[in-house]
């Protein structure tokens, strides 16, 4: 029986099912519409035909990262863990938007590449190409989507009293709706509106909650206890976690990840690419903060017995909605929460759908194509005896129909494989809802240390060593996982005594070693650079691609300057690096007060 529903449901009033209601319709109508001003190109459909400005690729970069996962699964994080929950976010700016912004992002724009698998076929070859799609739709599933789904889910369950199983399906349904019809489109058009929801809702609950609380000096005082490097035993934030977890996990998910990647790909140039990442900066900077705070104030509402204390720390949401905010403000609040789960979910739908398309399906068809190319050439010989002068009008409106052909089958498989996503991921939600016991934010960032050490080698070694070469990528991908599950079993079965006897070590010693390997960012750690050592020694003993191949696809300081031609009318204020300085240095300042 869900703990608040009963006070919930006493307190509801039309305006909040109104305002709610009026939203949730809202966003896929908005979605719909957007999806008929598609120009029925693939282009189109996977990368919004490349028009974007910056403030909406920083806008919509937010929008698609924030989701139930930071509204439920973050607060109650907050809660439970108290201010390092920040450091996921803060983190994020000084590692991963950085690592997209001054090294990857002009390989990805300058060669016009749709994927990030595009980038790993042009520097190694086939094999990472296709090992990093499927990495990557498994995190999709098995990650983000099914795992926002519980959160939102759980957060509807303990406020409406729905039923977890038919809210998972609801949400999925409705965000599939328009995110299959549309694509990136229509997902980047309905993130706009979700994010001046969620941001709206997300504010009404942090100052209903300082309110609650005793206002901004209460929150003041209790900067004592705001710590952002914690111990190297801590078994979710270590400080360690800054060594080789969070750097691969961090630029992993910002860096690498079509989910977010894919909103920079779809700028109208380069200029705004970047400034939409710096953009995102400081959106990233202010949110958390948003987040964090209920979360925080929360544990004293619980002391002073404002609100009763929750099952478990993902409820706290649910536990501030029902007894803190006024009638109207929980329409909005609720439609924010759905505003972020529908945002996040629509974006890793067409994620998925472009990757499965542009890295598996067409590879797939191209070669069948090439298959062919002998009966294609005869036809065509043929063609040009009969057709005499007119052979060449003739050729070129049979490649402008055919090129018109593929875009439409590419389209078809993506909407089709975006639609067993969905399916697939509704299963794996409902069944992953009754195994998860600790903060579903945290099982999210963990779920990521599996995926990233491989990955991120892949990237990071291709573009920064020329001599990193086709099996030193593959072997590093493929190593990822299992490398990571040998290594959370000898954490979870680690007995100092018995492995005393085998290593000439003391019992005392071993236990230091346990409690350093049993958290999941030390254990990324030892991954992410035993795949770095590993590609590296692959390497040097493989044959790597000539230079003259690897034109543009290698990191030297070119890459930090933007194009000429777009450096032409620039002043200080208009400059990406002038604004990236700023809210550099204001988040390494929080790091300096508060460590």
């Amino acid at each position: 029986m869900p703990l608040f529903a009963e006070n919930l449901a006493e307190r509801l009033i039309p305006l909040d099912y109104a305002i709610f209601g009026l939203y949730v319709l809202g966003v896929v109508v908005l979605g719909i519409v957007a999806s008929r001003r598609a120009s029925g190109s693939k282009r189109d459909y996977f990368l919004a035909g490349d028009k974007l400005p910056w403030w909406m690729i920083g806008g919509s970069i937010v929008a698609a990262n924030l989701s139930s996962h930071h509204l439920v699964g973050a607060i109650g994080a907050a809660y439970d863990r108290g201010f390092i929950t920040v450091c996921g976010e803060w983190g994020a700016i000084l590692i991963g938007l950085n690592a997209l912004l001054w090294i990857f992002l002009p390989f990805y724009l300058r060669n016009g590449f749709y994927t990030m698998p595009e980038f790993l076929q042009r520097r190694f070859g086939t094999a990472p190409r296709i090992v990093f799609a499927i990495l990557m739709l498994l995190t999709y599933l098995f990650v983000e989507i099914s795992g926002v789904l519980i959160l939102g889910a759980i957060a509807l369950q303990e406020l409406l009293h729905l039923n977890l199983s038919l809210s998972i399906i609801a949400i999925a349904v409705a965000t599939g709706i328009y995110t299959i019809t549309g694509g990136l489109r229509a997902v980047i058009w309905t993130e706009m509106l979700q994010l001046s929801v969620l941001l709206m809702g997300g504010l009404a609950l942090a100052f209903t909650t300082l309110y609650a609380v005793g206002g901004w000096d209460f929150f003041i005082s209790t900067r004592d206890d705001w710590h952002l490097l914690l111990p190297a035993s801590d078994m979710d934030f270590p400080w360690t976690q800054y060594l080789g977890g969070a750097l691969c996990i961090s630029t992993f998910y910002f860096a690498t990840n079509q989910f977010i990647v894919q909103r920079v790909l779809a700028a109208k140039n380069e200029w705004n690419a970047r400034m939409g990442i710096v953009f995102t900066c400081y959106l990233k900077f202010i949110i958390p903060l948003m987040i964090t705070v209920p979360g925080l104030m929360a544990f004293y509402l619980v002391e002073k017995g404002i609100i009763p204390a929750p099952e478990r720390p993902d409820m706290i949401f649910a536990s501030l909605v029902v007894h803190l905010l006024p009638h109207g403000l929980i329409g909005l609040v609720l439609a924010g929460l759905i505003a972020a789960i529908m945002g996040h979910i629509s974006g890793a739908v067409n994620s998925c759908s472009t990757i499965a398309t542009i890295d598996l399906y067409l590879p797939y068809k191209q070669a069948m194509k090439a298959r062919q190319a002998k009966i294609s050439s005869e036809r065509s010989t043929a063609v040009r005896a009969v057709s005499g002068g007119n052979a060449a009008i003739f050729e070129t409106e049979s490649r402008e129909e055919q090129t018109k052909n593929e875009d439409l089958a590419a389209i078809r498989f993506g909407k089709l494989f975006g639609a067993m996503i969905i399916f697939f991921g509704i299963l794996w939600a409902i069944f992953l809802s009754g195994q998860i016991k600790r903060p579903i934010y945290i099982y999210l960032i963990m779920a990521y240390s599996y995926f990233a050490p491989g990955i991120t080698t892949m990237f990071v070694m291709g573009v920064f060593w020329k001599r990193t070469t086709y099996w030193g990528a593959t072997v590093a991908g493929l190593l990822t996982v299992p490398l990571s599950i040998v290594l959370e079993l000898i954490g979870k079965f680690w007995n100092s005594e018995a492995i005393s006897q085998v290593i000439p070590l003391s019992v005392s010693t071993l236990e230091k070693m346990g409690t350093l390997i049993a958290p999941f960012a030390n254990r990324c750690t030892i991954a992410f650079w035993t795949c770095i050592v590993v590609c590296a020694v692959v390497s040097l003993c493989t044959k790597p691609k000539p230079e003259s191949e690897l034109q543009g696809l290698i990191w030297n300081w070119n890459s930090l300057k933007l194009p000429e031609n777009e450096k032409a009318e620039m002043t200080i204020l208009t400059r990406p690096g002038f604004w990236w300085i700023i809210i550099t240095l204001i988040v390494l300042s929080f790091y300096i007060m508060f460590p």
